[in-house]
Order: structure tokens, then C-alpha cells, then sequence
């Protein structure tokens, strides 16, 4: 019998084929590579991050782009458009350029790709939101947003704090600050939280800025493991703020 280190050859091709008609399943295929070029650490890894982390608690996202070759990643993509250019393989690929910070080509292929059927697409609009202002086009995401605004979705979105800064950069302090408020919320939404206490900051609202970070550290140490390594990078950042206020 074959085996892969000291895992029988067949066990990891049969873990690979269930893990691989799991993603298809819930639609996430950005974790097909990770599983195909390391079968057994791919799969084991797909394990705990989407299959056994129970119902209340969902896993944090991982990249995975990051751990395979991301050059070698978005090389694929690409030649998978250019075989089959298909409304899913330029999401993908805008995606990709996206997170890579390929902000322009990630903005060609999203807006290409408002078409037909997909004129209203609401990940594809989000995913604008954002990139338009990376590039500072505060007015475009602000435009974007409009279009997306009332799906239930949204709320609880990246794009909505990206929406929510494209304001105040318009000077729109008033709206913007609504926006920020309507991203609170106990135990939750800690990148909002944080942004909003900056976003105070920045107006000179130091005391209401503070009593933000407090609120976010106070309730740290009554995070599950999971949701504490989600939020500790915006915890650190607020005890760091909190640090210069003081």
C-alpha cells in the first residue's frame, strides 16, 4: 500500500475528494488549491477551519492565497478567463487582484462584469466599494453604495464601513458618523468599532473616542478563542489609542 508520510496513499485521495465536494457544495472553491497541492495539511487544515467549528462560532477567514503562492494563484486565474470568460471566473480573478492590491485591473474586471443578469450583483458592488476607495474615488463608492444600501447584507459588511469613511472624506461628518454608529454593537464588529473611535479622534472627540476602545477591551476577555484571535488585532489597536489619549 502507498502512503503519504504515514497516512495511507488512498485515505488522503479519498479526505481530498470529500473535502473538495464539500467546497463546491458551499461555494467555496478558493480552498480547492490549498487542498489539491497539500492534500494532507490542506484538508486537515479545511477541517478544523469549515467543517468542524460549531454553528454559534464561525471560523475567521483564512487566506489562502497567502499560503499557496499568490503570483502562481492569480497566473491560474487568469488563464482560467481567458479559456472560459465567465461572469464567476472575473469575480475571482478581480477578487484576487483585490486582496493583492492590484486595486485598477480588480476594478476593470468588477465593472466589466456588471452586465445582463449581474447588473445589481451585491458582492460585486461591495467588493467596488472598496476598491474605489482605496483609489480615494470617495463619490463612486458613495454612488455604489446607494445601489446596495437597503440589502439586509450590507449592514454587516466591509463595504459599509468603506461607505462610512468615503463619507467623512467628503466631509459628510454628520451621515458619516450615523453610519459608524449603526456598526456597533457588544461583542461584534471590532474593525467598525475601532474605525469609529478613530474617526472621533480625528474630529477631536477624544473622551468619546476613549470610552469606544474601553467598551472594545473591557469585553475582550469574554471572547471564545476564536473570537478573540478575530478581534485581537483591533483590540491592540485601541489599547495602543488609548495609550496617547491618556
Amino acid at each position: 500500500m502507498f502512503f503519504h508520510g504515514n497516512v495511507p496513499y488512498y485515505f488522503t485521495v479519498a479526505l481530498q475528494v470529500l473535502c473538495v465536494i464539500h467546497c463546491l457544495r458551499r461555494g467555496k472553491q478558493n480552498w480547492i488549491w490549498l487542498i489539491i497541492f497539500l492534500p494532507l495539511v490542506g484538508c486537515v487544515v479545511y477541517l478544523v477551519m469549515e467543517i468542524l467549528p460549531s454553528s454559534r462560532v464561525r471560523a475567521p477567514r483564512v487566506d489562502v492565497g497567502a499560503i499557496i503562492n499568490p503570483g502562481g494563484r492569480i497566473k491560474k486565474l487568469e488563464e482560467n478567463l481567458r479559456f472560459t470568460d465567465t461572469f464567476n471566473n472575473r469575480v475571482l480573478l478581480a477578487d484576487a487582484y483585490l486582496e493583492t492590491g492590484q486595486t485598477n485591473k480588480a476594478i476593470e474586471l468588477y465593472e466589466s462584469s456588471l452586465t445582463g443578469a449581474f447588473t445589481e450583483n451585491e458582492h460585486v458592488l461591495a467588493q467596488l466599494i472598496i476598491a474605489y476607495y482605496r483609489l480615494e474615488r470617495y463619490a463612486d463608492a458613495i454612488r455604489i453604495a446607494g445601489k446596495i444600501y437597503r440589502q439586509s447584507q450590507f449592514l454587516r459588511s466591509r463595504a459599509h464601513l468603506f461607505y462610512a469613511m468615503s463619507l467623512e472624506n467628503l466631509s459628510d461628518l454628520d451621515k458619516a458618523e450615523a453610519e459608524f454608529k449603526a456598526m456597533q454593537g457588544r461583542y461584534s464588529y471590532y474593525e467598525q468599532r475601532y474605525e469609529y473611535g478613530m474617526f472621533l479622534l480625528r474630529n477631536n472627540r477624544d473622551e468619546d473616542a476613549a470610552k469606544v476602545f474601553t467598551a472594545m477591551l473591557e469585553e475582550e476577555s469574554h471572547l471564545s478563542s476564536m473570537e478573540r484571535k478575530s478581534a485581537r488585532t483591533w483590540c491592540a489597536k485601541a489599547k495602543t489609542e488609548l495609550k496617547i489619549i491618556a
